[in-house]
């Protein structure tokens, strides 16, 4: 089983040679880096083909001008030629080496169609210190509604399931993460298995964490894509999500110097690695 990595960035070269370089150690062996690169001005295609040769032919890229995030992202999937298909941003990287492997093992089993596990908010300068912690053991479709969603980047799904039920949607800017999984797990209930590990570090920063403009667009898009799908939501029910983020930071401790915008914004889902 091959399983693709994609990773859409635009001027991310500060970042990207820690996420790809967190691919190329895992463990499990059929593994295929793709790069998607918005038209960089930055230094990310010098970090991208330095850190080819160690891939020995299992990183592939591009470089060119795109219509967004999600476009990137579809760009990816669609060049991917693995069996199972997973993001990792330029400013995440995989939190063990052996992530990869047991994603693999999950899939082994050819009822399930995607996974998902654990992740871990973390900030310059200590990438080692967890921030905000967020488990998604508990989680189950009908808590879409109330703005929870599995953590994004831990998602991986057949490359199958976006050829039959469709991909990212491009007039989304912040959200089209959470309208997917509300159509793959709430319309179409495809079949999902929790590991239970953290399979992701991720940096505070990114789209939806940029300003409470930000925020609010990213609430809206989260109604609108419930809406879209058949599932009831208000905007007044997505503060719930808040009231749990505070209760994990509390547990983390190491979480409690966040500004109320981070807070808000370190959503389970998105960041990006793009500097737009």
């Amino acid at each position: 089983m091959t399983i693709s990595v994609i990773t859409a960035c635009r001027n991310g070269g500060q970042w990207l040679g820690s996420a790809l370089d967190s691919v190329r150690r895992q463990t499990w062996p059929a593994i295929e880096s793709v790069v998607v690169d918005g038209a960089s001005t930055d230094d990310t295609l010098a970090v991208v083909r330095g850190l080819a040769p160690a891939f020995a032919g299992r990183l592939r890229w591009i470089s060119e001008p795109d219509a967004g995030l999600y476009d990137a992202i579809n760009k990816g999937i669609r060049m991917a030629t693995g069996d199972v298909v997973g993001l990792l941003h330029a400013d995440d990287f995989f939190a063990s080496d052996d992530v990869l492997s047991q994603v693999a093992a999950a899939f082994a089993d050819p009822a399930v169609d995607g996974v998902f596990g654990d992740i871990r908010f973390v900030r310059e300068p200590n990438l080692a210190k967890t921030v905000r912690y967020y488990r998604a053991k508990h989680f189950r479709p009908w808590m879409l509604r109330f703005g929870f969603m599995p953590p994004h980047p831990t998602c991986f799904m057949r490359r199958s399931l976006f050829e039959r039920l469709g991909y990212y949607k491009t007039d989304y800017r912040i959200a089209a993460d959470y309208e997917l999984l509300v159509r793959y797990l709430w319309v179409h209930r495809i079949r999902c298995r929790y590991l239970d590990l953290t399979m992701t570090r991720m940096r505070l920063g990114g789209m939806s964490t940029r300003s409470p403009r930000s925020t609010y667009t990213l609430n809206r898009e989260i109604v609108r894509g419930c809406r879209e799908n058949g599932m009831w939501t208000a905007l007044p029910l997505l503060t719930f999500k808040y009231l749990f983020k505070v209760f994990e930071l509390i547990h983390t401790r190491e979480g409690m110097g966040l500004s109320v915008r981070e807070v808000a914004g370190a959503r389970d889902g998105m960041t990006s690695g793009r500097r737009e």
